[in-house]
């Protein structure tokens, strides 16, 4: 009976905000899809939504503070753009969101007294979008007089879990990269922070640029009101978001396999939707479902609207500089660049200078052995090519002109063909005589 009547006032606060059962059954599955779990699930992830959000009219919050580390907000934007009225308002109607940066309303310090006044009360989750920075002696990104560092650390000691959201979050991401000068703004992710500074809070990460929102939905469905963390993989990140390239789930992976490539943007094979790999396309080695969750409410994804995979949710969490800017770029090229201290190469450019020290080595090496004499009669050669002899129409081979030796001392002999060859042939029966006589 209890629970027919949470099932009609569930029902009654759906149609009030224009909600259809339909969709929000949809939202269900796209919960459950971007979990990375069984369709089979959406009938549990439907109750416990519906059970949260009706104790959740009750005064059943679930605090959330939500901390901007260096970013570009782009995970926000990300987060915010839902169209109204959508289901996802209603699964946002199970947390408080008492600390926000970017979406706040209030401002000054009443908005960090209400932060405080979380951590204070304890039972919260953290979500960190943007990279700590460590640069600057720990000064940077000071809001009300207090480093950004340290703002981390005190809200991150009472979590109940911390979620890294984004690339930057995750280990550094943009801001981690050589091209931001890193040297200088020390940027790390939060849970090597947090290990750092002896802090053993659970930390979910979250990676991509932007983070796809139904993640974080996802991961806030599982600590929220499913009370459990979800499975983590060695990098702290969702085994079941990320356990799976993009290759794996790519629409285009037909034809990889049957050898189908875009070589230029704008051409005929672009058009017909073969595989961007040639054009540098990382999704074969980068982890996540991005081709089933896709963005914008599972509208597009990256691949799908024509742009390779560029790899932003490669991010070791414990290692500020493999992070996707380094390991990726530059995008369009097929393989990464290689560093050496400050000196940045194409894999192409190291292999054109390798063959040509050893062509060079090589040339060397064979003015020596001719000076030396030391293969003088020991090789039998071909007097002539044997594709040059079948084809006498076509020989590239000058078989019959005179000869030049170069002599030891460095002046020239002119010789006609048919002498050369005598004088080789001699010199290499007389060799394999010496040699049978020596044995």
């Amino acid at each position: 009976m209890e629970r027919e009547d949470n099932h009609t006032r569930f029902e009654a606060m759906l149609e009030a905000r224009g909600v259809s059962r339909r969709s929000f059954l949809k939202l269900c599955g796209a919960v459950a899809a971007a979990a990375g779990v069984s369709q089979l699930t959406v009938p549990r992830v439907a109750q416990a939504l519906e059970e949260s959000v009706i104790g959740a009219k009750e005064g059943n919050l679930y605090p959330v503070i939500w901390i901007e580390g260096a970013s570009c907000t782009g995970c926000t934007e990300a987060f915010a753009q839902i169209d109204a009225p959508d289901p996802a308002t209603v699964v946002l109607e199970m947390i408080s969101l008492n600390y926000n940066e970017t979406l706040s309303a209030a401002a000054g310090w009443s908005m960090e007294e209400a932060k405080e006044q979380t951590i204070e009360a304890g039972n919260y989750i953290l979500v960190y979008e943007g990279a700590p920075l460590e640069g600057w002696s720990g000064q940077a990104l000071r809001v009300a007089d207090t480093p950004g560092v340290t703002s981390l650390l005190a809200a991150a000691k009472g979590a109940n879990a911390v979620v890294a959201l984004g690339s930057c979050a995750v280990n550094g991401g943009w801001m981690a990269a050589t091209s931001r000068v890193a040297g200088k703004v020390g940027a790390i992710g939060v849970q090597k922070l947090l290990q750092k500074n002896g802090i053993n809070v659970p930390v979910v990460n979250i990676p991509g640029c932007p983070a796809n929102p139904e993640w974080l939905v996802a991961v806030l469905v599982d600590v929220v009101m499913m009370g459990v963390l979800p499975e983590l993989n060695s990098e702290n990140k969702p085994a079941l978001m990320f356990n799976q390239t993009i290759h794996d789930n790519c629409q285009r992976r037909g034809h990889f396999e049957n050898g189908e490539f875009v070589y230029q943007f704008g051409s005929p094979e672009e058009a017909k939707g073969y595989c961007l790999y040639a054009l540098g396309c990382r999704g074969p080695q980068t982890k996540a479902n991005c081709g089933i969750v896709r963005y914008n409410h599972r509208r597009s994804w990256c691949i799908e609207a024509g742009a390779p995979c560029i790899g932003c949710c490669e991010a070791n969490p414990m290692d500020p500089g493999d992070n996707w800017v380094e390991v990726n770029t530059p995008f369009h090229e097929r393989s990464r660049d290689l560093r050496i201290g400050d000196w940045w190469f194409q894999p192409q450019t190291l292999a054109i200078a390798v063959t040509a020290v050893v062509a060079a080595a090589v040339v060397v090496h064979g003015f020596g052995v001719k000076a030396s004499g030391r293969m003088k009669g020991k090789l039998k050669f071909e007097q002539q090519r044997a594709w040059d002899e079948s084809h006498p129409d076509k020989s590239v081979g000058r078989y019959g002109a005179d000869k030049t030796i170069i002599n030891e001392d460095g002046t020239t002999t002119t010789v006609s063909a048919e002498e050369f060859w005598k004088e080789q042939d001699a010199e290499y029966e007389k060799t394999v005589a010496n040699m049978k006589g020596g044995k």
